[in-house]
């Protein structure tokens, strides 16, 4: 397999994490599963699988302390936070080079076999990818989860906080989604920037998850990809307590 650079978003909005202060941990990051932290658990997780440089965008000096004392085999190092998702990710992109493999420092099930699957899956003409899980190998894996669902004509779907950025193509993405971030508290701007076609068709109910992203790639200028994975848990990422409980009690312990 070709190898590829990853960035783990790390950031933080600003204000009390509620899942780090009931860990009672400064940063989710921070908390540990097993006796390793997220961070450390994502981390060996994306060397694991091929990684060779990753990248860990960050405002914490908590968190640049705790990656000095991980060993993986890739090299890693702190790449300053932006005040937003999307400038993090095209920062570390121009800075950490393409193929690029995006993800976040609280998916704590992470595996190297979903990371080598998803890889294998994206299309060979893709500039960019996103891996989603169908609702029913979620609730198959985690029943009790409470996921967030967007529903296509053929099926809903659970993103995987798993990202593909294949070449420098798929910055344009990125712009699309700085707009998106932008204009988020004004729907009907974001609205108007997708087009009429996509949200009517989406909220008609018209739009397969591959005709959706599609679509969304062409108004961006770029070739887009939807990856499914089989592996449910890969949509369980710890957002909010409830999360951490049910990772801590699917891998036995704190």
């Amino acid at each position: 397999m070709r190898p590829f650079s990853a960035l783990v978003l790390a950031g933080s909005r600003g204000g009390t994490d509620p899942v780090a202060d009931y860990a009672g941990v400064s940063h989710k990051g921070l908390i540990t599963l097993r006796g390793e932290t997220l961070l450390a658990r994502v981390l060996k997780a994306l060397a694991a699988a091929g990684a060779d440089r990753i990248g860990v965008s960050t405002s914490d000096p908590a968190i640049g302390a705790a990656l000095a004392g991980i060993a993986t085999s890739a090299r890693t190092e702190v790449l300053p936070a932006t005040p937003s998702p999307s400038l993090s990710v095209g920062d570390a992109a121009r800075r950490l080079g393409f193929p690029l493999l995006v993800t976040t420092c609280d998916h704590a099930l992470l595996q190297p076999e979903w990371v080598s699957r998803f890889l294998a899956d994206v299309p060979a003409d893709a500039d960019i990818a996103a891996l989603l899980a169908p609702e029913a190998a979620v609730r198959a894996a985690a029943p009790t989860t409470e996921r967030s669902y967007l529903s296509f004509r053929d099926g809903r779907y659970s993103g995987c906080n798993l990202f593909y950025l294949a070449n420098e193509r798929a910055l344009q993405v990125i712009a699309l989604w700085r707009q998106v971030e932008v204009h988020r508290k004004r729907p009907w701007r974001i609205a108007a920037m997708l087009g009429p076609s996509i949200l009517v068709g989406y909220l008609l109910g018209r739009l397969t998850l591959d005709d959706a992203v599609a679509r969304i790639g062409r108004k961006a200028g770029v070739r887009a990809a939807a990856v499914r994975t089989p592996f449910g848990l890969c949509a369980v990422d710890v957002d909010k307590p409830s999360d951490l409980d049910l990772v801590r009690s699917l891998v036995g312990g704190a």
